[in-house]
């Protein structure tokens, strides 16, 4: 099955360096560009893509708001923010506007492509280096090596999720340090699967999206903050 993707972004040199890329790709296909945020917003209305690829500070409606009318009023497009994280702020509120996930105008162009096809089959595009990035960006935290989370043992008791039970908030707790499946599975002594099906009843319960967002719910829940 073939990907359409739209690139919004009001640099041309941005847009039709992508689209020269994915024109070699057999299973990508850019069918629109746009160089603002309403044409962002027209163009997923009018084609139905499957991602739009949206930066975020653009001329008029910015990608923020634009990603906010994409996802609000279609339940199958859906947005990646292509976006210079190091210096812009508004990546959090692009997030909680209904992303599905973010690259950084910096990364390769293979792992872009690949990003697109994360998103594409359904799950949302946070690995968990980026998710502490996140997390150190608006939460005031300080550095954390990678593959690591704060030190200190899990705390029995916390923050209180309305909804979910204990086992489910130490997941989410988990999902919020950027930890992968199997980094959950290995720290709370249990099965992969297990943590599978602990994170899809998360996203019932909390009416998340996806991963991001259970990521947004931690953070808003108290679940990861400095003191952590």
């Amino acid at each position: 099955m073939t990907i359409r993707i739209v690139l919004a972004d009001d640099q041309e040199l941005v847009r039709t360096g992508l689209a020269m890329v994915i024109a070699d790709i057999p299973d990508i296909d850019v069918v629109g560009m746009a160089g603002t945020g309403t044409e962002a917003v027209e163009l997923a209305a009018d084609l139905g893509p499957d991602i739009v690829v949206m930066d975020i500070r653009m001329p008029g409606m910015d990608g923020i708001e634009a990603t906010r009318l994409i996802t609000a009023r279609s339940a199958t497009v859906r947005v990646v923010v292509l976006t210079t994280f190091d210096d812009d702020e508004n990546v959090y509120a692009s997030l909680r506007s209904g992303a599905s996930g973010f690259l950084v105008k910096d990364m390769a162009l293979v792992d872009i492509i690949a990003a697109i096809r994360v998103v594409a089959a359904g799950d949302a595009l946070i690995a968990p280096s980026v998710t502490r990035r996140l997390i150190q960006e608006f939460a005031g935290r300080p550095p954390a090596s990678a593959g690591s989370r704060p030190a200190g043992p899990l705390p029995s008791r916390g923050p209180h999720v309305p909804g979910i039970t204990e086992r489910e908030r130490e997941v989410l707790t988990l999902v919020g340090h950027g930890m992968s499946n199997h980094e959950i599975a290995a720290e709370l002594f249990i099965g992969p699967a297990t943590v599978k099906t602990h994170v899809a009843r998360l996203l019932t319960k909390l009416d998340a999206r996806d991963r991001i967002q259970l990521v947004i719910a931690a953070y808003e829940a108290g679940l990861v903050s400095a003191a952590r």
